[in-house]
């Protein structure tokens, strides 16, 4: 095999991987030629901090091909057809042949997420077969549960939800907190997540781990629907946001847990919260690494 990386302008970079594609290259990946230096430009950002134009200034291509492709014609023909004057290549090395399936599976193993529960790819075996073991595998929606939020929140459901409570996961991802809450004993669960795919995961992981849970968009939850626990791991900005909206589901006397909450945001959270709905006033509960997760429980109204 041989790798070639090459730049590319903000207009052209995908067009050029789809045609190195077509002229037979294996695979090519990009990335911001100008990372971790001052011209560095971000593709995404919280809601409402959203980059005007969601494209790096200047690509890095690496393209995989077979050691017989002929990259050099290859940008030729490309160079003519985009009318670019010239493409410049930074590099061609040759590189082993090596098994990536193999290599990927080996970055995501068994996770142990709280005292009593692992986070199990399927290809791994359960590292104790007495616990409460999820089957999960890395896919097109966040949470494998590698990420300290999620411990968090694993965690918290595994130390304070009572059994036949019910949950309501917000941004529910690939539905681990729901399903989480369900194994340690939830009367009912729900998750909501305005991505369709997401939605689509919770639901195939639910059904492979034996969970019944109701996985839909956010219109899909009743407005002011109550619940024992409502948990959202999402971040600091779309969680001001849905502050109205997420108070509005905590049942009298339930509790609302939140988490992507890095430690400068702690106390902005607190506000809007307290602004929302007087009856809850969040606190600090754990952190990890920089990452926080509050928690509330609705006081009883008089």
């Amino acid at each position: 095999m041989q790798e070639i990386t090459l730049y590319a302008d903000r207009g052209n970079a995908e067009a050029i991987g789809d045609m190195l594609m077509e002229a037979g290259a294996s695979s090519y990946t990009t990335q911001d030629a100008d990372a971790d230096t001052p011209s560095e430009s971000p593709l995404f950002g919280e809601p409402g901090l959203e980059p005007k134009v969601q494209a790096w200034n200047r690509s890095l291509l690496t393209v995989l091909a077979d050691d017989g492709f002929d990259w050099k014609t290859s940008l030729a023909v490309i160079e003519k057809a985009l009318g670019i004057e010239k493409l410049e290549v930074k590099s061609v090395e040759a590189v082993p042949d090596v098994d990536w399936v193999r290599i990927t599976q080996a970055q995501f193993q068994p996770i142990q997420a709280s005292r009593r529960l692992w986070i199990v790819p399927s290809w791994s075996e359960p590292p104790s077969p007495d616990a409460l073991n999820m089957k999960l595998d890395p896919g097109v929606a966040f949470g494998t549960g590698s990420h300290p939020t999620t411990h968090l929140c694993i965690q918290w459901l595994d130390e304070n939800l009572k059994k036949g409570e019910t949950v309501l996961d917000y941004g529910c991802g690939t539905g681990i907190l729901a399903i989480a809450a369900a194994m340690f004993g939830a009367g009912s669960v729900e998750g909501c997540d305005i991505d369709p795919l997401a939605v689509e995961a919770s639901r195939f992981n639910a059904e492979n781990n034996g969970v019944t849970g109701n996985f839909c968009l956010p219109d899909g939850i009743p407005a002011g629907k109550p619940y024992d626990i409502v948990i959202a791991n999402i971040l600091c900005n779309p969680l001001i946001s849905l502050s109205p909206t997420l108070c509005g589901h905590v049942a009298e006397g339930g509790q609302l847990v939140l988490s992507g909450i890095l430690d400068d945001q702690v106390d902005r959270i607190i506000e809007a919260f307290r602004k929302a709905d007087p009856a809850i006033t969040l606190s600090r509960w754990r952190s990890e690494e920089g990452w926080n997760v509050l928690s509330a429980r609705r006081a009883a109204s008089l």
